[in-house]
């Protein structure tokens, strides 16, 4: 199975697993994509560090964030920290979250830096001189398929290109798919599902090579795999049957 195995691999060629190849219809520098910002939207849960002159007045606001740190950093979901529920400011149906002193606040539709305006020129009010970071927690995508670990990964930095997220998932194997990459995204309750080729540099021109929050990445398998497995199954009773007639003459020898 192993000699099998080899010889499938060995059927497959530099140019199936070459990535961000050259081509005459390419060319050497791409006009490259802006970089995504995510906007907060309905369901999302938000860090929000609220900090002033008085220590003890903070602590009314941050008491909520306590439980974040373990998601603020790159792994997989499924790990220690990933059982962890996450505390923070859940956004509403209605777009907003219930801050201490000054109630809801509308944040549906902003940028983090905006949001965190928002609520800090609402805090004067109430604080000296305050300051807040607003992020998002559990910010997620998803990587399965021909890859070496898929799993579910934080992203802290809120901004992930795909070459990024596969190379989280330990690459693909040699059985995956590069010039057919699947980009499931759902947003405003709209899915869309997108197809990268990483042959090609074309794909730092794709509108799918900075992936958005909740983003699942599927790598499909190639023939060869399907094939290998395939004929794994076939082999298998074969080999089992035949160590089963040798311990049976050992045993007789013996």
């Amino acid at each position: 199975m192993l000699a099998y195995s080899l010889f499938i691999a060995s059927c497959i060629s530099q140019k199936e697993v070459t990535y961000f190849q050259e081509s005459p219809d390419n060319p050497q520098r791409g006009k490259g994509m802006q970089a995504y910002i995510p906007l907060i939207q309905s369901g999302d849960v938000l860090s929000v560090v609220v900090g002033s002159l008085n220590p003890e007045a903070n602590e009314i606001f941050n008491v909520r964030n306590m439980a974040t740190a373990a998601h603020l950093n790159y792994g997989a979901a499924g790990g220690a920290g990933g059982r962890i529920q996450p505390i923070g400011y859940v956004v509403d149906e209605e777009g907003n979250i219930d801050v201490p002193l000054i109630g809801k606040v509308k944040v549906d539709g902003l940028m983090t830096d905006l949001a965190s305006k928002t609520i800090r020129t609402m805090l004067e009010k109430y604080l000296k001189e305050p300051t807040v970071a607003v992020r998002f927690v559990g910010y997620k995508i998803s990587v399965l398929g021909e890859v070496k670990n898929p799993s579910v990964f934080v992203v802290p930095e809120e901004r992930i290109t795909l070459p990024e997220a596969l190379s989280l998932a330990g690459d693909l194997t040699i059985y995956g798919r590069r010039d057919n990459v699947m980009v499931i995204r759902e947003e405003n309750g709209v899915r869309t599902y997108g197809k990268v080729n990483l042959t090609s540099r074309e794909l730092f021109d794709s509108p799918y090579y900075y992936l958005h929050k909740n983003d699942v990445i599927y790598v499909e398998p190639t023939k060869a795999r399907v094939t290998s497995s395939d004929r794994t199954l076939q082999i298998l009773p074969l080999v089992l049957s035949s160590l089963s007639v040798i311990a049976i003459i050992l045993t007789r020898v013996l």
